[in-house]
C-alpha cells in the first residue's frame, strides 16, 4: 500500500515541502531514499522502539520511502514522527484519510515523546502558502508556530495522540494565540538603562544619534572607561520593533532553535556580542548546510563587537559587504541561499596595545609606531562604513559619586521614536529604506541638501581631514538624523558641525 505523508525542510529562512512516499509490499527489507543524511537514515531504530513502546509494530515487510524531491539534501532528526505516521498508515495499522491534509513534524526518543524542532516558523508559513489544513508539531515549537494565522497548529507531547487524532477521530487541541497582545505583552522595561550611566553626556548623545538613524558606531578609549556598558544599553532607546520586524527576526531565530520555549513572538531587539576568537563562517553563516551566523542574528537589532582590533583582519572584512548591502549571500555548489542582516554595528577599542592614550596620569606603555600598528588592524573601508567615530573618556570621581540619576532610556526613546517617525513617512513608499543610515547616493542628494554655509564649512573638513567619498555620505547622514531629532527639516551649520565632530578616526593627529 503506498501513503503520501508530507514534512518540510528549511533552506536559508525559506522551508520547502517534502514529500514522504512510503510503499509497504510483502517481502523483508528497508530502503530510505531522497538524499538523507545520518540523522534520518537512524530513524528506523528511533522509530522501530517508539512503535513497540506504544503497542504498534515496525512492519516486517519489504518498506520503500522515498523523500521527495529526490534530488534535494534531507537533514535532521525532525522526519521521525513524519515516516512513522506514513508507515503506520502504508502498513494499514490506522486510518489514513486525513493525514495528507497537514503537515507533519517531530524527533521521536524511544518512548515515542516528541522532541522540539527547529524552523517550525518557517515551516507553518510554508504550510499556509501551500493551501494545507493544519501542521502538527512539538508542543514546545508550538507558540512559534502559531502565529501563523488561518492555520490549524496543534501541539503534540508523544505519537500517541497523533496516532489516535488520524486512527480514532480523538481531537488535539488547537493553538490559537492573538498575535498583536503576544507582541505587547513581550515588551518588557530594559535590564539595562542609560539611567544608571554617570557622567558621559557626549557619549549619551552620540548613541541617541546612531539609535535616532540607525547608524554604526565605533568607541574608542582607555579600559574602564564606560564603553562596554554604554553598548549594552543601546537596544533600550531602540524603537519597539514593528510587527514585520519581529516577524522577520523570530524567523530567523527559528531556523537556528534560539527562539525561546513559550515565547511565539520575539519582540525584543537582538543584542549579539561574539568573542573575538569567532570564525568568518559563525560570523557570516555559512557550513556545509548553511545557517545564519552572527550577523543575521543581530538581524533588526545591535551587534556588539568588544575590543575590534582583537578580531582576525580576515573576519572583519567579511563585514563589509553585509554592512553595505544589509543582506548576505552564501553559495555552495548546487544551491544559494541569502539571510538578512540589517543590523547596527556597535564596536568598541582600546586606542592603543596598553589601553591608555592621551592620559598623563597614565603610563605610556605604547610607542606612536606601536599604537598606529595596533589601529592599522582595522581597515580604512571597514572604518568608513562606521558612521560614527568616538572618544570615550573615564568618568571624574565626581560624577561617578553623584547621587541623581542620569536620563532613562524611556525618555530617549521618545525621541529617538520620533525621529524614526519623521524617516518612516520621507521613505514611505521605499522597501529597501526605513532610516538614514539605509540612504544610497541618490536619496541623500534628495534629502539632505546644504546651503552655501554649510556647503563652504563641509568642504573645508573634508580637505583638511583628508575624507574619502564614503566618509562625505556618512556625515551628510549623521547629520540628517540630528536635524531630525531637532525636527529640522533643513541641515543647516551646526548640524553638520556636530556630524564632523563624530569622525574621530577620521583626524589627523588622532594619535596624539
Amino acid at each position: 500500500m503506498l501513503v503520501k505523508v508530507y514534512g518540510s525542510a528549511v533552506f536559508g529562512v525559506e522551508a520547502t515541502t517534502i514529500t514522504v512516499e512510503v510503499n509497504v509490499v510483502p517481502g523483508v527489507a528497508f530502503y530510505l531514499v531522497g538524499l538523507p543524511d545520518s540523522a534520518i537514515k537512524e530513524s528506523s531504530y528511533r522509530i522501530a522502539a517508539a512503535l513497540q513502546n506504544n503497542t504498534y509494530k515496525f512492519p516486517g515487510k519489504k518498506i520503500t520511502i522515498n523523500m521527495a524531491p529526490a534530488d534535494l539534501r534531507k537533514e535532521g532528526s525532525a522526519y521521525d514522527l513524519t515516516l512513522a505516521l506514513g508507515i503506520l498508515a502504508a502498513s494499514g495499522q490506522i486510518k489514513a484519510e486525513k493525514i495528507s491534509e497537514y503537515i507533519i513534524m517531530g524527533e521521536l526518543s524511544l518512548d515515542g515523546s516528541l522532541n522540539p524542532l527547529k524552523g517550525a516558523l518557517p515551516i507553518a508559513i510554508k504550510a499556509k502558502q501551500e493551501g494545507f489544513k493544519g501542521i502538527i508539531l512539538p508542543k514546545q515549537n508550538v507558540k512559534e508556530a502559531a502565529i501563523v494565522s488561518g492555520l490549524e497548529v496543534y501541539g503534540v507531547d508523544n505519537i500517541l495522540q497523533v496516532i489516535k487524532f488520524f486512527d480514532k477521530n480523538v481531537p488535539l487541541e488547537r493553538s490559537i494565540i492573538n498575535i498583536q497582545e503576544e507582541f505587547d505583552n513581550n515588551l518588557e522595561h530594559p535590564d539595562h538603562d542609560f539611567a544608571d550611566v554617570k557622567g558621559q553626556e557626549s557619549i549619551k548623545r552620540c548613541m541617541e544619534i546612531a539609535a535616532a538613524g540607525g547608524h554604526n558606531i565605533i568607541l574608542i578609549g582607555p579600559p574602564g572607561a564606560g564603553k562596554t556598558m554604554l553598548a549594552k544599553r543601546l537596544p533600550s532607546i531602540l524603537p519597539p520593533m514593528t510587527m514585520q520586524e519581529a516577524l522577520e527576526t523570530t524567523k530567523i531565530h527559528s531556523v537556528v532553535g534560539k527562539v525561546k520555549e513559550n515565547v511565539g513572538l520575539m519582540s525584543q531587539r537582538p543584542f549579539r556580542s561574539p568573542h573575538h576568537t569567532i570564525s568568518d563562517v559563525a560570523l557570516v553563516g555559512g557550513g556545509a548546510y548553511p545557517q545564519p551566523g552572527e550577523i543575521s542574528l543581530s538581524h533588526n537589532g545591535v551587534l556588539f563587537l568588544d575590543e575590534l582590533p582583537e578580531f582576525k583582519r580576515g573576519v572583519l572584512e567579511v563585514l563589509r559587504q553585509p554592512l553595505e548591502d544589509r543582506e548576505v549571500t552564501i553559495s555552495r555548489a548546487k544551491f544559494t541561499v541569502t539571510y538578512p542582516s540589517s543590523f547596527m554595528l556597535v564596536a568598541s577599542m582600546n586606542p592603543s596595545p596598553s589601553g591608555f592614550f592621551n592620559d598623563p596620569g597614565a603610563p605610556r606603555t605604547s610607542s606612536p609606531v606601536e599604537m598606529q600598528r595596533y589601529l592599522g588592524k582595522i581597515s580604512g573601508p571597514l572604518l568608513d562604513r562606521i558612521d560614527i567615530h568616538i572618544e570615550v573618556t573615564p568618568v571624574p570621581f565626581e560624577k561617578l559619586s553623584e547621587e541623581r540619576n542620569g536620563e532613562s532610556s524611556v525618555e530617549i526613546r521618545k525621541r529617538v521614536t520620533s525621529a524614526r517617525q519623521l524617516q518612516t513617512i520621507r521613505f514611505n513608499g521605499n522597501e529597501k529604506v526605513h532610516y538614514n543610515a539605509q540612504m544610497n547616493v541618490k536619496q541623500i542628494k534628495e534629502f539632505c541638501q546644504l546651503d552655501d554655509a554649510s556647503k563652504q564649512l563641509l568642504k573645508t573638513a573634508m580637505e583638511r581631514l583628508n575624507l574619502s567619498a564614503r566618509a562625505y555620505d556618512r556625515i551628510l547622514k549623521v547629520s540628517r538624523t540630528i536635524a531630525d531629532l531637532e525636527e529640522c527639516e533643513q541641515i543647516k551649520g551646526a548640524h553638520i558641525s556636530e556630524a564632523i565632530q563624530y569622525r574621530s578616526l577620521d583626524r589627523e593627529g588622532w594619535l596624539g
